[in-house]
């Protein structure tokens, strides 16, 4: 029988040569595989359960231990409602009895609400961050831990924290809006409108500076005299928005305080829908476009100062953007796309906002698009599919400032119930100007010091 020879037996050396070397490469392209991590956490504390053996429980004089295996599971303890009393001893001094009572003060939101700050920090966590309807929470504190906690209690305790991390939300609000650029966008929410039977449609304000906090706002509109409300009377420096027409109204009462910079995904989104009908002029564009965010991929990987995005974005993206204005320009003159089409459209929109979306090019502060902001809306976007509305006009800024404290903890990886908890124990006690001390940054900041601090 012949025997079937190996194609590379019978070639040369120097073709041996190469497919040696080529498999090299391709073998140096395989990415060794990564240790596996350890199933149960080892920074979790360990609850030993021994069991021993029938035998030796009936006789443990009769046996020797020569060793042990260990089965690690991972476990959980459910939560529990005790009570807590805070007892606080009343004294009179033995030599003066005739004088007042002292007694210790009782620092904590005890005097208006029974729910204690973990409790409350708890709820919060649930709607806010889990985004669990306190309707929900009502059914699960009845059914699980035989506690009956009526929502309009909730719906209180909810505005009494409020109220108490305001100055917190004030804080981060004005770091917001301190370093001259931030991205504005709104997103509708329903709320309840009493005597109508029915509700009304409000908005959360959403401000973003990227790389720091996001900050919430609530309003019952959507008018230009929002902004008012929002961005200081003082700020100056750069807006990034969408092209609604709030925000050139509300710029050209800034007496030239306020730039506004357009988002390239908004641009990018147009031609994604005027695909189907002009494929081959919205494919072009959209490949340009996909060249600029290329540059801004590499940009974020080399972790580039403003400085060095500015000099790249003018050497490397100016060429793009002019090329991509010389061809819409040339296509609306042309007409060969009607107004009302996708593509017209496309190409009306880019034209009105271009001095906007060369702004990026000029600040190297200035992000290509609104995405930041827009991603820090989308925690919202799933409550509302699980709360459906709020309660009342009133209690819209109550949910903004909830919002902006947990998102504060989120961009940070803190675990806002912990925050929270100790937070709420602390602010009865602290002055205004310890506020700052107390903020989720602060609150980061000095949780990594301390562990810092253990592991030294």
């Amino acid at each position: 029988m012949a025997q079937k020879k190996d194609p590379a037996s019978s070639a040369s050396p120097g073709v041996l040569e190469a497919e040696i070397e080529k498999r090299g490469k391709d073998t140096a392209k395989i990415k060794p595989r990564r240790a596996r991590e350890a199933r149960v956490p080892e920074h979790l504390p360990a609850v030993d359960e021994v069991i021993e053996p029938d035998e030796v429980v009936a006789d443990p004089e009769a046996w020797r231990s020569i060793g042990e295996e260990i089965t690690e599971q991972l476990d959980y303890k459910p939560a529990r409602f005790f009570r807590r009393r805070i007892i606080r001893r009343k004294y009179v001094k033995r030599d003066e009895p005739y004088k007042a009572p002292i007694i210790a003060p009782l620092n904590t939101l005890q005097e208006r609400s029974i729910a204690a700050p973990v409790l409350l920090a708890q709820i919060i966590v649930a709607k806010y961050c889990d985004h669990l309807p306190l309707y929900r929470q009502e059914q699960i504190y009845a059914t699980r831990h035989d506690i009956a906690i009526p929502r309009q209690s909730m719906a209180r305790w909810l505005g009494l924290a409020a109220d108490w991390l305001r100055p917190i939300y004030e804080h981060i609000h004005t770091g917001v809006m301190a370093g001259g650029y931030v991205q504005i966008d709104e997103t509708p929410v329903e709320y309840l409108s009493p005597g109508n039977g029915q509700t009304k449609q409000g908005y959360l304000w959403v401000c973003k500076r990227p790389g720091a906090d996001v900050s919430f706002t609530w309003a019952t509109s959507r008018a230009a005299r929002c902004l008012d409300h929002i961005i200081p009377a003082d700020f100056t420096g750069t807006v990034q928005c969408d092209g609604y027409a709030a925000y050139p109204s509300f710029a050209n009462r800034s007496e030239d305080r306020i730039t506004l910079a357009a988002c390239w995904a908004h641009a990018r989104r147009k031609f994604v829908e005027a695909a189907e009908g002009a494929p081959q002029h919205a494919g072009w564009m959209l490949l340009q476009i996909q060249h600029l965010y290329r540059i801004e991929k590499q940009l974020r990987q080399s972790k580039a100062g403003p400085r060095q995005r500015q000099t790249v974005r003018a050497s490397q993206s100016r060429m793009i953007t002019d090329r991509i204005h010389k061809a819409i320009t040339r296509l609306k003159l042309s007409r060969r796309h009607l107004p009302q089409s996708a593509m017209g459209k496309a190409i009306d929109y880019a034209l009105t906002m271009w001095p906007m979306l060369l702004v990026y090019l000029k600040d190297g502060r200035v992000e290509i698009d609104n995405n930041p902001v827009e991603n820090a809306i989308r925690p919202t976007a799933i409550g509302k599919k699980n709360w459906l509305f709020i309660g009342e006009a009133e209690a819209g800024q109550r949910s903004a400032i909830l919002f902006t404290i947990i998102e504060a903890c989120r961009s940070r990886g803190i675990d806002p119930q912990t925050y929270l908890h100790e937070v709420l124990t602390k602010l009865p006690t602290l002055t205004n100007q310890q506020i700052k001390d107390v903020t989720p940054a602060a609150w980061a900041k000095a949780q990594k010091t301390a562990q810092q601090q253990k592991a030294a």
